[in-house]
């Protein structure tokens, strides 16, 4: 092929993807930047009946509800996405409880309410651990030592109350003075860590901390300008053509279009080594990509957060203390594991341990001796580790592993799960919300006023766009190849692009 011909199937395989994907480019990285500082944007909402019928709120699904707090036998604290709300009358209205907690929805977003020994009332939320004041009738942030905030579970042993990151566990005899618990490495421990953990923290740059996010938004903005300066470059010809027949002096627009193009060409080269590494780590995020590395660990890249001395870095999800066992469960990003009760011995893994999404275990209680309810979006299951027996505490049968791995969701999408004081017992699913275990006991509806205060953060918007949720509603479970198919298109776009300025634009510059 001459080298006419060759630019010529370049340029189509540069222009047309480009300009299909160029939309999505745009969502990918002004999302991207978003929620690479949660922190930032918390204060942010959206209401919610601006976004398809799919991301409105009912019967307490979508995360609203994580679980109930009994303060009495007569009210009781209903928490999870969408704050803390009062009940006093068996969930028939609900009074808001959210006063003290920071402007934003994300804010107050809860994990787990507990009243200690002494009456002290404390929510662990996605930004800190806060107390309420009975005299103020508000929540009041308590400072905990670190910088790490996000709060993943809160538990008592005796008088003494535990609080988990998703990083560390502190603990705290009076809510005024926390020490933090160097937990045992779990046995065997090789210092690797998860492939899919690893490309997820170079996608977003957080493997080098603050600084790494800042790269990837530079990364971000570079090709949010490339896109809008290659549509624009698609859009010239056009418009000088209409107005050089309309008769009209085009030499400021010409020399815009050639501004336009060397900004677009220079961008290109300079990022592009860049752009095509954080695509091909973003595929790998997303199924069917992801099914391949789901069980891969590698050796962490010195000097980042995963070459960490902590053990347990980002993997903390749910703890329990079984006073009858005398020893402490941990349900993590690797599996459930136990120490004594006094956090020395090596952490081990239990036998026959229930399935656990890898977005987390949402349930973690005791239901007998030697017997633990656990739930995530892989189901809710009885579990005996003693006997390695798990049930499907839903439907009551024997729970058998698959031979082949399966989708990384059941049926069952477990949010949450709590017991009355009668003993009935409820459990929210992500998608059809509050249900009844064995029992006929109507919980509430969601009342209007609840639903009003409880839009979307801008983080959790911007999560749905990046990964491509915010189009199942269109494009069914089809959405799941949304991210690997854009990816590919944006792979095609930037090689194309490269070679169209080397072999064209670049050998006419020497």
């Amino acid at each position: 092929m001459t080298r006419n011909k060759i630019l010529k199937l370049f340029r189509k395989f540069h222009k047309w993807p480009g300009i299909v994907i160029t939309l999505f480019v745009i969502l990918f990285s002004i999302s991207g930047i978003f929620m690479n500082h949660r922190g930032l944007i918390s204060a942010i909402d959206i209401n919610r009946s601006w976004l398809p019928a799919d991301y409105s709120y009912e019967n307490w699904n979508k995360g609203a509800v994580k679980s109930v707090f009994l303060l009495s036998p007569d009210s009781a604290l209903v928490y999870g996405n969408i704050g803390v709300w009062l009940s006093t009358d068996q969930f028939k209205t609900f009074q808001d409880w959210n006063a003290g907690f920071p402007k934003g929805i994300d804010n107050r977003k809860i994990s787990k309410i507990i009243k200690t020994p002494d009456g002290k009332l404390l929510a662990g939320t996605y930004f800190g651990l806060f107390e309420y004041s009975s005299n103020k009738l508000r929540w009041e942030k308590v400072q905990l030592p670190g910088s790490e905030e996000r709060i993943t579970d809160l538990i008592l042993k005796g008088s003494e109350l535990l609080v988990q990151t998703r990083s560390f566990l502190l603990k705290s005899n009076d809510v005024k003075t926390f020490y933090p618990v160097v937990l045992p490495a779990p046995e065997g421990y090789d210092g690797k860590a998860s492939l899919f953990k690893t490309l997820w923290l170079l996608h977003s740059g957080e493997l080098w901390g603050s600084v790494g996010k800042l790269v990837v938004d530079l990364f971000g903005l570079a090709i949010l300008l490339i896109s809008l300066t290659g549509l624009m470059h698609f859009i010239f010809p056009g418009w000088l053509k209409r107005r050089k027949a309309k008769q009209k002096d085009n030499s400021a627009h010409v020399s815009a279009r050639n501004l336009n193009l060397k900004w677009h060409n220079r961008l290109g080269w300079i990022f592009i080594p860049f752009l095509i590494f954080v695509t091909i780590t973003g595929m790998f995020l997303r199924p069917p990509l992801l099914i391949a590395i789901a069980n891969s660990v590698v050796s962490p890249i010195p000097g980042t957060v995963l070459s960490s001395p902590n053990p347990w870095y980002d993997k903390l999800r749910r703890v329990l203390y079984d006073d009858q066992q005398h020893i402490f469960l941990f349900s993590t990003y690797d599996g459930i594991f136990f120490t004594d009760e006094n956090l020395k011995e090596p952490m081990r893994r239990l036998p026959g341990e229930p399935p656990v999404s890898v977005m987390g275990c949402n349930v973690l209680e005791k239901k007998g001796e030697s017997t633990y309810l656990v739930g995530s979006f892989n189901g809710l299951f009885l579990w005996n580790p003693l006997t390695a027996q798990v049930f499907d505490y839903l439907s009551g049968s024997s729970y058998e592993a698959p031979q082949v791995m399966g989708p990384p969701v059941s049926k069952d999408m477990i949010d949450g799960w709590f017991a009355d004081q009668s003993g009935n017992e409820f459990y929210f699913d992500y998608n059809h919300g509050v249900l009844p275990i064995r029992n006929t006991i109507p919980f509430g509806e969601m009342s209007a006023e609840v639903i009003q205060k409880s839009p979307i953060s801008l983080w959790n918007l911007s999560l749905e766009v990046h990964t491509g949720r915010i189009f199942e509603p269109i494009l069914g479970m089809f959405y799941i190849l949304y991210v690997p198919l854009a990816g590919i298109c944006i792979l095609i776009v930037l090689i194309s692009g490269f070679f169209i300025w080397w072999i064209g634009y670049r050998k006419k510059s020497h």
